[in-house]
């Protein structure tokens, strides 16, 4: 049941991808992230039945899980027309991620972890989480710059894009970093005390989330902003995919 709800989920995050290029199938792109998404919702929820607890404790089922909290982060409000370049953006690192976590079992019924759920939902749930605000930031830094960039070209479609202006993408990417920051930090310090208390060692992981936290941290407390704010949130992200793709096998 679970690995069967893959498929409306996975399609419909690449039909999304798809119909985000062009602004004529911008709906159709939407009711495909909410359908896809929809379904995902369900995989997770036949997962967590049949374990009886927090069955994405692993590499790929965290990735299952990370894949789901970036969709519905951008559900919130980047469904709207003004922000399609936006899903242009999220959509197509949606799906493949999403095929990566199946690859790796990820989207399987799961097994029960070892660690009490009240700590997986701290610390791997939060963490998770603060990854898929960054992510958004990131594809909302993006669009900063393609806009900008496009702009002082004084391209002549660039009325035609409709596309949010310098300003409102500059205080979202702002805003989300700094919803997601609090939570990376409760996530990273409920990891934090459980490593003392099991008298275990940091790995690569934990090394590479924990400058993740002083990339963004560091973004807030300069305040940075223009093109410098967009590439640094993006700069974190490229940390992000590090520690969540790379790096977390050998956390788990």
């Amino acid at each position: 049941m679970a690995e069967a709800l893959f498929w409306p989920a996975v399609f419909g995050y690449g039909e999304a991808a798809i119909a985000y290029v062009s602004p004529r199938y911008t709906r159709l792109g939407t009711w495909g992230v909410r359908l896809g998404w929809l379904a995902q919702t369900a995989l997770l929820a036949v997962q967590a039945a049949r374990v009886d607890g927090f069955p994405w404790s692993t590499w790929a089922g965290s990735l299952n899980l990370f894949v789901w909290l970036v969709v519905g982060t951008y559900l919130i409000w980047g469904c709207r027309p003004r922000f399609r370049l936006l899903g242009l953006a999220v959509m197509p690192l949606a799906a493949l991620l999403f095929v990566v976590s199946r690859v790796g079992g990820g989207t399987a019924a799961g097994e029960r972890s070892h660690y009490g759920n009240l700590f997986l939902l701290l610390h791997v749930g939060l963490v998770l989480a603060a990854f898929a605000g960054f992510t958004l930031a990131a594809a909302l830094a993006t669009l900063y710059v393609i806009e900008e960039r496009r702009l002082q070209r004084r391209a002549p479609d660039i009325l035609s894009w409709r596309l949010p202006s310098l300003v409102v993408l500059e205080k979202l990417t702002t805003r989300t970093i700094a919803i997601a920051l609090p939570v990376l930090t409760v996530g990273l310090a409920a990891g934090l005390i459980r490593l003392h208390q099991d008298g275990g060692r940091f790995d690569a992981s934990m090394v590479a989330a924990v400058f993740t936290w002083l990339v963004y941290a560091g973004f807030l407390g300069a305040r940075a902003t223009g093109r410098s704010a967009a590439y640094l949130a993006m700069i974190g992200f490229a940390v992000v995919i590090v520690t969540r793709v790379a790096l977390a096998g050998s956390h788990f």
